[in-house]
């Protein structure tokens, strides 16, 4: 079952997941989500420095930081994604975001096939602003939210290899089986926060796989591509995992 809960301190309501990150976020009344993207993948302490300079310039707490986009070198093990997100989650916990093992922040982490970071960086990062609805604002009139990204491992306790669907395969036809899960787990997560494909301004995959055997039929045709299809030719953060996927309804993004 699907749980949402609110996280007043940051204007925004997020799908309850596990330590490590929430299954999206959407925007509470009054608030907009802004993305803004590193020119260059910045280390993960050197880029929390930098949020958090860049949030005290716009006037906002460091609770407003509601989604990230992360890079890093190669796919981990079981135990090193652990050891890996107990020390992400730090900083969070300092900035009054994760407490009591819950974590309100979308994310998404990957790994380029090609020229990957040196270990795990920034990419990107989401937060919450102000609007004032009352003018017409128009990021204010659009639903502003971030799905997390999933590759195609079943939602249960266990090893990735226990729960990845089809593991070890990457025919056509087990690419296919891997896409409509991880499609399927975006709609949920949608669903829950009352937003759909109709409402993303960007949508994203990641596999060093070929995604045309099912992109029309699978993607394509259920909506999933209204605003394109972005395809990062990078692997999911956990070994076994071939397919992951996260999209976005974001008015205004910057790169800086």
């Amino acid at each position: 079952m699907v749980e949402t809960a609110l996280f007043e301190p940051g204007g925004y309501r997020y799908v309850r997941g596990p330590f490590q990150y929430s299954g999206g976020v959407v925007a509470e009344p009054g608030f907009s989500i802004e993305r803004a993207r590193f020119s260059r993948p910045v280390r993960i302490a050197e880029g929390f420095r930098l949020i958090e300079y860049y949030l005290e310039g716009l006037g906002r707490p460091f609770t407003a930081f509601c989604a990230c986009e992360l890079r890093s070198p190669a796919p981990f093990t079981d135990q090193g994604f652990i050891d890996f997100n107990q020390v992400y989650v730090g900083t969070l916990e300092r900035w009054g975001i994760y407490k009591d093992g819950e974590n309100p922040v979308a994310r998404s982490n990957v790994c380029p096939e090609i020229d990957p970071p040196v270990e795990p960086s920034f990419e990107a990062f989401s937060y919450t602003v102000p609007v004032d609805e009352g003018e017409g604002s128009p990021e204010g009139n659009l639903k502003n939210f971030v799905i997390a990204g999933s590759g195609e491992a079943r939602d249960r306790p266990g090893l990735y290899r226990d729960k990845i669907v089809r593991f070890g395969e990457t025919s056509p036809d087990a690419m296919r089986d891997k896409a409509r899960h991880v499609l399927g787990v975006m709609e949920t997560r949608m669903a829950a926060l009352g937003v759909g494909w109709a409402d993303a301004t960007a949508t994203q995959a990641y596999t060093v796989h070929d995604l045309h055997p099912f992109l029309a039929e699978e993607i394509i045709r259920r909506g999933a591509a209204k605003a394109g299809l972005t395809w990062y030719y990078a692997r999911p953060p956990v070994e076994g995992l071939e397919y992951e996927m996260d999209l976005r309804g974001v008015p205004v993004e910057r790169v800086f």
